[in-house]
């Protein structure tokens, strides 16, 4: 065994002091608020006898991968995060709806290394809520002011914003995005390339986080007419930057070799026209004779290129589900996938820079809240009240994003109206994590107030992070509610209510069941260029245990409850797909004794809408109210576009 360096026993000493100075100061705050209680603003569950104190929330124990002497720091800042987000504050019971989750899920904190990007999203979400809680307090001092109701309806997100003949520099252009991008949003450009070189650059950037000076570029589109060190032809480069990990790796269009030249929603990250010779026809001589190009000798070929010097060009980069796609004069030319933690709801800005005359900037379908003013079915919308009194067959946890506005609308005015829903008998919540925009945050917590049915995250939303809702999710369904099952599905994904519980009633299995569109055959994919690439430390076997996918799945009341008893006996393993992760935890349960049954449903489609659907996935807001009306109409479940 190697002895301790000098440094590392330096490290130990400076963190057991550090540890011990960070306990000390929790316990002088702990006694200010015991000096100050406040009993009203207990964040109590009414429906458990699980209630927790808020001031015993600051009582962590690290974990096994917090107690390297080298993230020292990183304890300390997380336990004051901690405290910060789980201290006592001044909520109505109204407000504290929508923290029923919240207080139950204090052990993340000791899970926080266990996912990607789990301490930064704890961290954020500190500052964030900070911000949100200084908002309420304003708007409860300042309440029946006109100027604080002028200013509310000015702080929402605007769903449309145009630029025209920009008064900045002509070689550098700002456009502010107030509250991110969503599924369907677009940046359109007109512009013309011009100065020297025409060569431009279209950053999509998020908020620098405090103490940073430059912001993460979640897009940056490089627009380079005349080539770059690795070809003279014309290229459109295509990268990432964060302060942390800076330039990521290059997706070039034209690719270097065309193997490299994947798929991203179905749409090649580069069109195969780009850089291919075409067969147009050049003048030569005076005479006007006109001949095929690829018939000249000692001409150099034309190639297709989007962009020309001098040439006005119409370019759309639009929000897909799995990354960003530009098309340039109504042609699609290439498409970008999304990179861990850079996610569309992140942009705050719109940056065009380089040798191009700027005509307009227009971002449409942007995310934005309803004005519950103007919503005149606002009542038939809001949730039942939970009751003791009222048994609940099935708790559906839907997935969402703080921006999603729309798509909660959707939810509630679609397969929500169910009556088992309106009775109660079905309960159904949106689990959401919070924003880095305030204005985000501020737009949220109205809604959660309107509509009682959103239940907030103690972290910043990262897609990396869904298992902790999937967690959350089978925490409401057994501690704040005593459901039968519990269910899990997205925000836009369309669930035929009725069929679920007609079949969960056919199964007639009320324990280890798992039930939904099954899949006992998978392997982790090891690609880094994939979304859901997982190395082998992450999941080291050939196989996955059987799993459910996401748009839709089932589990009996018994696994949901062992899922939450397990992570509070840190025995729960945090895997990064949160619908394998629910396969994994059950394969554990079944090796110490569990029977589990999986019963496989068909009718659940992952990849959009068939007829006879059960659920149909990737449904926008127009398509779910489409699909209602048909099912009102027809009593049928028949896809939006056919006859």
């Amino acid at each position: 065994m190697k002895a301790e360096t000098p440094h590392l026993t330096r490290m130990k000493k400076w963190y057991g002091g550090a540890l011990v100075s960070s306990l000390f100061m929790l316990l002088l705050l702990r006694y200010g608020f015991m000096k100050n209680p406040v009993e009203e603003s207990y964040l109590m569950n009414p429906f458990s006898s699980n209630g927790t104190n808020p001031l015993e929330w600051v009582r962590f124990t690290a974990p096994p991968a917090l107690q390297n002497p080298g993230n020292a720091s990183q304890v300390i800042s997380i336990d004051a995060i901690a405290f910060s987000l789980f201290a006592l504050r001044n909520l109505s019971k109204g407000e504290q709806q929508s923290l029923l989750t919240w207080n139950l899920l204090k052990n993340l904190i000791n899970h926080s290394h266990a996912l990607p990007n789990g301490v930064e999203a704890i961290k954020e979400a500190g500052s964030a809520w900070n911000s949100l809680m200084d908002s309420i307090e304003e708007e409860k001092l300042g309440y029946g002011n006109d100027n604080s109701s002028r200013k509310a309806k000015e702080k929402q997100c605007p769903h449309f914003l145009n630029k025209m003949n920009a008064t900045e520099p002509e070689s550098h252009y700002k456009v502010r995005v107030p509250c991110g991008l969503t599924q369907g949003s677009s940046i359109t450009i007109i512009g013309i390339p011009n100065g020297l070189l025409g060569d431009f650059r279209i950053d999509l950037t998020g908020e620098a986080l405090p103490g940073e000076p430059d912001p993460p570029i979640i897009l940056h589109y490089n627009v380079r007419l005349h080539g770059d060190k690795i070809t003279e032809d014309p290229v459109i480069v295509q990268n990432t930057w964060t302060i942390a990990h800076e330039w990521g790796e290059e997706v070039r269009c034209p690719p270097p070799t065309p193997e490299e030249n994947e798929k991203v929603d179905e749409l090649e990250q580069c069109n195969k026209l780009v850089g291919k010779d075409d067969n147009r026809t050049i003048r030569v001589h005076s005479h006007g004779l006109r001949l095929p190009l690829m018939g000249l000798q000692g001409v150099k070929p034309r190639r297709y290129f989007p962009f020309k010097q001098g040439s006005l060009f119409v370019a759309t980069l639009r929000v897909g589900p799995e990354g960003v796609q530009m098309t340039v004069d109504g042609k699609h030319v290439t498409s970008f996938a999304y990179r861990e933690t850079l996610e569309p709801w992140l942009v705050s800005e719109v940056r065009i820079s380089g040798d191009v005359k700027l005509i307009s900037v227009l971002a449409s379908g942007l995310p934005t809240s309803e004005d519950s003013d103007h919503t005149i079915d606002i009542e038939a919308l809001k949730s039942v009240p939970l009751s003791i009194q009222r048994p609940v067959d099935l708790f559906i946890g839907v997935f969402s994003t703080a921006n999603n506005f729309k798509r909660r609308m959707a939810v509630r005015r679609t397969w929500m109206q169910y009556p088992e829903v309106q009775s109660g008998t079905v309960v159904v919540r949106f689990f959401v994590g919070l924003h880095k925009n305030h204005i985000v945050n501020d737009e949220l917590w109205n809604e959660a107030r309107t509509y009682g049915d959103i239940q907030l995250m103690p972290f910043v939303d990262y897609y990396s992070l869904i298992t902790w809702k999937t967690l959350a999710i089978c925490i409401f369904g057994t501690e704040v509610v005593s459901a039968k099952f519990v269910m899990k599905t997205d925000d836009d994904a369309f669930v035929r209510l009725d069929e679920v519980m007609a079949s969960l009633s056919r199964i007639n299995v009320t324990h280890g069941l798992l039930y939904g569109l099954i899949n006992s055959d998978s392997q982790p994919h090891r690609s880094t260029d994939s979304k859901w690439f997982i190395s082998p430390e992450e999941w080291s076997e050939e196989k996955y245990p059987p799993w459910a996918h996401g748009p839709g799945y089932v589990v009996s009341h018994d696994i949901a409850k062992a899922v939450y008893k397990r992570f509070n006996e840190v025995r729960l393993k945090m895997f990064k797909l949160e619908d394998v992760a629910m396969g994994i935890w059950i394969a554990d349960m079944q090796k110490d004794g569990l029977e589990v049954h999986y019963e496989k449903e068909e009718r659940i489609f992952n990849e959009g809408c068939k007829d006879g659907y059960v659920i149909a996935h990737y449904q926008g807001p127009r398509e779910m109210m489409c699909l209602w009306q048909k099912l009102q109409e027809t009593k049928r479940a028949r896809c939006c576009g056919d006859p």
